[in-house]
């Protein structure tokens, strides 16, 4: 992995190209965050854009550069989670004439991410970024400031804990 300071202290001072590749490092992992919070996938996404404008307006504030992801995460966390207390729950219309199969999918689709929600929030964020984002072990753990042995122990319990609740849900 790269080492993202010399981006973040290129982008406090204004490097607007550098706060893209930031964002584009990080926006897998702020997805995968607001997903494990919020209602919806375009919630998610409203809250990716959130999070990047408040990061890039509190970047001067940042102490270390180094500390840009787990500080970017503690932001995405905090704006998911007053998101998800403004947001009213809303009912998703679906197209009438949608194939069975496909809504079949679909259903199963929000029961796993349902599942995966209900977890504890170290494997839920692991997973989300693994299963959904596809970032692997090391991309995680860089993103995240976790060790990639944090990283491996968090997949690998949040995988059997995720197994057992949607067996026992079949």
């Amino acid at each position: 992995m790269t080492d993202d300071a010399p981006l973040v202290r290129a982008a406090r001072e204004g490097d607007r190209g550098a706060f893209g590749e930031l964002y584009a490092r990080y926006a897998p992992m702020v997805h995968a965050v607001a997903l494990a919070r919020v209602a919806s996938p375009a919630d998610a996404d409203d809250v990716v854009q959130d999070v990047f404008l408040t990061a890039f307006a509190k970047l001067r504030g940042l102490r270390e550069a180094e500390a840009f992801g787990g500080w970017l995460a503690t932001i995405a966390r905090n704006r998911a989670n007053g998101w998800r207390r403004k947001t009213v729950d809303a009912v998703e219309l679906t197209d009438t004439t949608s194939v069975a199969s496909t809504q079949e999918d679909e259903r199963a689709a929000r029961h796993a991410l349902a599942t995966i929600r209900a977890l504890p929030d170290a494997y839920r964020e692991t997973l989300l970024m693994r299963l959904v984002e596809g970032m692997t072990g090391p991309e995680i753990a860089a993103r995240t400031g976790l060790t990639p042995d944090s990283v491996r122990v968090n997949l690998h319990r949040g995988m059997r804990l995720l197994r057992e609740a949607l067996e026992g849900s079949a």
